[in-house]
């Protein structure tokens, strides 16, 4: 009898937490009575949410979980709503590598008191079901989560579903569920240096399952709220018809694609991609190559290309771009802040790559230990104001592509000045995107609120000019 009053007593707190919006999950390797409350992933959240790219290796000296951990209640102040964590799976010792590019060496290759320092790509996993030792334990792992739910924030994990490292389980017993070459070797993905992972052969059925199987594991045992998956567009579109709805039959979970063909977002596939037209338009604007108004062509193909619902993730730097092209102040140089705020007036969501807080400045290491700066200089305040401009401003909330960014010619193509308004509040971005000064037609004569500054802003005459790479955010409430 106490046993059937206690199972009606936890089938009534299930019933009313889910009436409170809240999702209720067991994880199995716990006691059975013990029930984790988490927050649910919404469009609402969705539109008005800013990502952080968390790189858990370098993101402290230790390398630890819960060196982020700790860390993870301060990033409220940035606006930030979704962690996404690089791949926190084991990595391969096999072809482990130590350099990148064409001419890249594995670990072997070096002296082998040199080759421990070695610590290989994130992307080269051993099993997608467990947990990097360098990083911690499962249980700082779930700390970091519980952490992040407690804040009101969703975790995606990196997912690698295009190949595995040498490693990997199912090279030994599942061999078929890689690509063979015509002597029957498995091989590393076509045309592309990544000779430390073996390419997955999406032609056999088991894979599927067993990939599938393991990314329900993250999400049901774990409470992990999505993933961002790596390379989608090399992966079949018939694995995502077949693999995502089955994953969001288990919550409500946020996908995003590192990739950016239209096909991926159709049927509730993933939620957003990659805006990589974007970000290369403001290099090459900051560089000199192209003028301030092509990005409007760039918004004109973008909102052609993808449906009013489709969400792109606009960034000025990730983890590739940080190791391999180089920092923001290489590619971007003084018009970096210009370009940031670009970032977050654009229709879209913006991305916080580790380290941008803290003016990180130089390339992180990608196969060896380095390091974040740790000390709050100009960005942590500026990202901190475009994240609250974000959450909270009606005319930014709508991420779609498709959300409406209206224009005011200038007559000068070094100048941009937009606007976006919604539910009776309105933004306008305005910007000299050149390294020269620049005088140009402005916006209805006024008195404006410049957000950045909090200070007003007067137009009293039908010309203005301004600094290089000067910008303002002007704002207008109901």
């Amino acid at each position: 009898m106490k046993q059937f009053i206690l199972a009606v007593l936890i089938a009534s707190s299930i019933i009313a937490c889910k009436n409170n919006k809240k999702e209720m999950t067991q994880d199995e390797n716990v006691k059975e009575d013990t029930l984790v409350s988490t927050p649910i992933i919404t469009k609402e959240i969705i539109d008005s949410a800013v990502i952080y790219e968390a790189n858990i290796r370098q993101y402290s000296a230790s390398g630890h979980f819960d060196e982020f951990t700790k860390d993870i209640p301060q990033l409220k102040q940035l606006g930030v709503k979704i962690i996404w964590l690089m791949p926190v799976f084991p990595i391969s010792e096999t072809k482990r590598k130590a350099t990148g590019g064409a001419d890249s060496k594995f670990a072997t290759d070096f002296p082998e008191a040199e080759q421990s320092k070695y610590l290989g790509s994130y992307y080269a996993v051993t099993d997608f079901t467990k947990i990097n030792p360098e990083f911690g334990t499962l249980e700082d792992f779930r700390n970091l989560v519980k952490t992040a739910h407690d804040n009101g924030m969703f975790v995606i994990l990196d997912w690698v579903p295009n190949h595995t490292g040498w490693d990997h389980v199912w090279i030994k017993n599942n061999p078929d569920y890689y690509t063979k070459d015509k002597d029957g070797n498995i091989t590393h993905p076509k045309d592309t240096d990544w000779t430390d992972t073996a390419d997955l052969n999406y032609d056999n059925k088991d894979m599927r399952k067993e990939m599938i199987k393991d990314m329900q594991y993250w999400l049901k045992n774990e409470g992990v709220d999505g993933f961002r998956c790596d390379v989608a567009g090399s992966v079949p579109l018939d694995f995502w018809q077949e693999a995502i709805p089955q994953l969001r039959e288990a919550k409500n979970i946020f996908m995003l694609a590192e990739a950016w063909e239209p096909e991926l977002f159709k049927d509730n596939l993933f939620d957003m991609g990659y805006a990589w037209d974007g970000h290369h338009m403001m290099n090459h604007i900051a560089q000199g190559k192209n003028k301030a108004t092509d990005f409007y062509k760039y918004i004109d193909e973008r909102n052609a290309k993808y449906e009013t619902n489709d969400i792109l993730m606009n960034f000025v730097t990730n983890h590739d771009e940080n190791s391999w092209s180089g920092t923001i102040g290489e590619r971007l140089g003084d018009a970096a802040p210009a370009m940031l705020a670009l970032e977050y007036m654009t229709t879209g969501m913006p991305l916080i790559y580790s380290g941008v807080e803290y003016d990180m400045s130089h390339r992180l290491k990608f196969f060896e230990k380095d390091s974040i700066p740790k000390t709050k200089g100009k960005m942590w305040p500026l990202l901190a104001k475009l994240g609250a401009m974000k959450n909270n401003n009606p005319a930014l909330i709508e991420s779609h592509v498709g959300a409406k960014m209206e224009r005011t010619d200038t007559k000068n193509n070094n100048i941009l000045l937009f606007s976006r308004e919604n539910n009776g509040s309105k933004v306008m971005y305005l910007a000299n995107l050149s390294n020269k000064e620049q005088t140009f037609e402005t916006m209805p004569l006024g008195t404006y609120l410049d957000y950045m500054s909090k200070e007003t802003f007067v137009v009293d005459a039908t010309k203005m000019t301004l600094k290089p790479w000067d910008y303002r955010i002007f704002m207008k409430t109901k």
